[in-house]
């Protein structure tokens, strides 16, 4: 399994602040099965934003990951961003990861398919990223396997 990972934070993208949460979220992924081919960063904003997620979508199969951008701030637009590119939304997959804590209630975070990929937006704190991602993880090969054609159980 195969997955990408985007930061979403205009400072990280400016280099004047590090990426905690997208090494965090690597690592994860890494111990859960998947191979993390990319790590990217973008600035905040709705053509920013949905412009990397269609970037990392076009020609992969697999799971992309963004971080950040899941708040109440003006400039956390993640959630809007991928609604313009999602082809179907997973309204579970954003329940459950909500649910995973009485913070992920805050989260806006989107989840759905682009293509053959499961999109997840997660929270730009490193708690709440690990978190959302830890809640779903269990059922993401399960859903990435019915999504390229496979059979339900």
């Amino acid at each position: 399994m195969d997955a990408k990972i985007l930061t979403v934070s205009t400072s990280t993208a400016m280099g004047e602040r590090e990426d905690r949460s997208g090494p965090a979220l690597a690592a994860l992924l890494a111990a859960r099965g998947f191979a993390v081919l990319e790590n990217a960063v973008v600035a905040d904003g709705i053509d920013e934003v949905s412009g990397a997620v269609v970037a990392l979508a076009t020609g992969f199969a697999g799971l992309v990951v963004t971080t950040g951008g899941t708040g109440f701030a003006p400039s956390d637009l993640t959630p809007e961003a991928t609604a313009r590119v999602l082809e179907r939304s997973a309204p579970g997959l954003a329940e459950a990861m909500r649910a995973a804590s009485p913070l992920g209630r805050l989260s806006r975070g989107a989840a759905g398919t682009l293509g053959a990929c499961i999109v997840l937006n997660v929270p730009g704190s490193t708690a709440g990223a690990l978190e959302c991602l830890d809640a779903v993880v269990d059922v993401l090969p399960h859903a990435l396997d019915l999504l390229s054609g496979g059979r339900p159980h």
